[in-house]
C-alpha cells in the first residue's frame, strides 16, 4: 500500500468548496475512503462595509485550487479528474502525471492556514499618510479629509477634515473611511 501525498487539483474558480464536497461524497459512495486523507480549500476572511454595516466574507485564498491528500492508486486519479468542477491535477505537462507537493510547500500552506485563523480580524492597512479619504460612516459622513496619522495597533486613522472653514482632526477607524 503506497502512502498518501498532497496534490493540487485545479478546479473551476468559485466552485472550490463544491469540488471538495463532491470528492468527499464520491469517495464515500465508492467506499474508497481509505485512499483519501484531508481535502483543504484555504479560506481568507475579508471585511466589507455596505450601508454602514460591517460584513465578513470568506473567499478561497487560492482561487481555482483544491489541495487533496490522497493515495493515487488504481482508479483514484480518474475518479478525482471526473468529478464535476475539476479541471485537472497540477502536473509538469498538460495531462501529465500529478506531481505531489513538497513537504516545504505543504508546511507553508498549512502554516498559513493556522496563521489566518489566529489573526482572524487583521486586515491589511490600505491607507497611507497624506492620502485623501471620504468619511462614509458616523457624524461626519460625506466629508473628505487628509490622513495625518495611522495607528496600526488600534486600527484608527487621524483624519484632518475641513469643517466650517477650519481644519478639525477626527479619529476614525479603518472601516469608517474609503479611498477617493
Amino acid at each position: 500500500m503506497s502512502e498518501k501525498n498532497w496534490y493540487v487539483v485545479k478546479s473551476i474558480s468559485g466552485k472550490e468548496l463544491k469540488v471538495k464536497d463532491y470528492i468527499e461524497k464520491e469517495f464515500q459512495y465508492q467506499n474508497l475512503d481509505k485512499h483519501l486523507g484531508q481535502i483543504i480549500v484555504p479560506m481568507e476572511k475579508s471585511i466589507h462595509i455596505r450601508n454602514g454595516k460591517k460584513y465578513q466574507k470568506e473567499k478561497p485564498m487560492y482561487a481555482g485550487y483544491v489541495f487533496v491528500e490522497a493515495e493515487l492508486t488504481g482508479e483514484v486519479p480518474h475518479i478525482i479528474k471526473n468529478i464535476s468542477g475539476v479541471i485537472s491535477f497540477l502536473s509538469e505537462t498538460k495531462g501529465g502525471d500529478p506531481i505531489p507537493m513538497r513537504k516545504v510547500e505543504i508546511n507553508r500552506m498549512l502554516g498559513t492556514i493556522d496563521q489566518m485563523s489566529e489573526q482572524q480580524d487583521m486586515v491589511n492597512i490600505p491607507f497611507t499618510v497624506g492620502e485623501t479619504v471620504k468619511v462614509k460612516d458616523g457624524a461626519f459622513n460625506g466629508f473628505n479629509g487628509t490622513i495625518e496619522k495611522i495607528n496600526e495597533d488600534k486600527r484608527k486613522l487621524e483624519v484632518m477634515v475641513l469643517i466650517f472653514g477650519r481644519k478639525t482632526p477626527l479619529e476614525l477607524n479603518f472601516m469608517q473611511v474609503e479611498k477617493i
